[in-house]
């Protein structure tokens, strides 16, 4: 069989085999993951142990994970095959890491985070969301037990031999004095999609940033999905606010300067009155030739009453 060939300079395929070679070299006994043909880097298979402390914590769940042509610019798409009574067997889950929230999505998470999420997910209700069950505890417990059992027709092992392997590896390192994997712990960032529930956690969350949060190279980033400053505070989309100017006070030594008044410009309204009154005082006022006669005619009359009255 011919060994595969990619793009070797594509930052796409760099991406999915490093992640790739992470996981491999930095072995869980809670879950694993990886490409599931040679062929197809997009398409991964994942087996994940229940989170403890609940009704899953007996099973082992197998599903698929097929990653976009663009990733990590864009998420990633998660399915269990494996039925658990908490998500839908073969159907697309929703999450806030997956292709549908594509607005909550950040580059810099990887499949290893979101495993860790998807686990601990697991014991939370389903509330409607898209791909999620409902199932009473006991119904959850007796999946579980079965789970370990089912086999995968692409991966050709069970749930529990995948597993097994992957806590033999952990054992080995552990023998040879190598790091083990690291505990990952859930970043708030990644919350299920329930955007009103994920809108109150924001604001419960703290602004702190653990080591955990920053293994394996994938960065914590701000609540609201604003850079974060230089100081660790979170940026804000609003333009800073200007600096007050302070006033000069008048002391007991120096008077009070009040700067002049600057007249200000007539504002449209007031013209607009001021040349109706103007056009009111010309409609009123006659013609000043109308004046000139009128007077003339005043002179004459007085002129010709001296007159009559001197020849008397």
């Amino acid at each position: 069989m011919a060994t595969p060939r990619f793009n070797s300079k594509s930052p796409t395929i760099k991406r999915i085999l490093r992640e790739a070679a992470e996981i491999s070299q930095s072995p869980s006994a809670d879950y694993h993951a990886s490409p599931a043909t040679d062929s197809d880097l997009f398409e991964w298979h994942f087996t994940l142990r229940g989170p403890p402390s609940s009704a899953f914590a007996n099973g082992i769940y197998h599903g698929r994970i097929v990653l976009p042509p663009t990733y990590p610019l864009r998420p990633p798409s998660f399915r269990f095959l494996t039925p658990s009574g908490r998500f839908e067997a073969n159907r697309e889950i929703c999450l806030s890491i997956s292709g549908h929230h594509e607005e909550t999505w950040q580059p810099a998470w990887g499949i290893r985070t979101a495993l860790v999420a998807l686990r601990s997910f697991m014991e939370t209700d389903a509330r409607g969301q898209l791909g999620g069950l409902e199932c009473s505890k006991v119904e959850r417990e007796r999946i579980a037990e079965v789970s370990g059992a089912w086999k995968c027709s692409m991966c050709e092992k069970s749930n529990r031999e995948i597993l097994a392997e992957c806590e033999e590896a952990v054992k080995e390192k552990e023998r040879a004095g190598e790091k083990v994997e690291e505990k990952v712990e859930v970043p708030s960032e990644l919350k299920m999609g329930w955007k009103d529930e994920m809108g109150n956690n924001k604001k419960a969350e703290g602004d702190g940033e653990t080591e955990a949060e920053l293994a394996e190279g994938f960065v914590r980033t701000t609540t609201d999905g604003l850079p974060a400053t230089s100081n660790g505070q979170q940026a804000s989309s609003y333009p800073p606010a200007r600096p007050a100017q302070s006033v000069p006070q008048p002391t007991g030594s120096q008077p009070l300067q009040t700067q002049p008044r600057v007249p200000q410009p007539p504002s449209s309204t007031y013209q607009a009155q001021q040349a109706q009154l103007a056009q009111r005082r010309s409609d009123n006022e006659l013609p000043i030739w109308i004046d000139r006669a009128i007077a003339g005619v005043v002179i004459v009359l007085v002129a010709m009453v001296l007159k009559v009255l001197l020849g008397a």
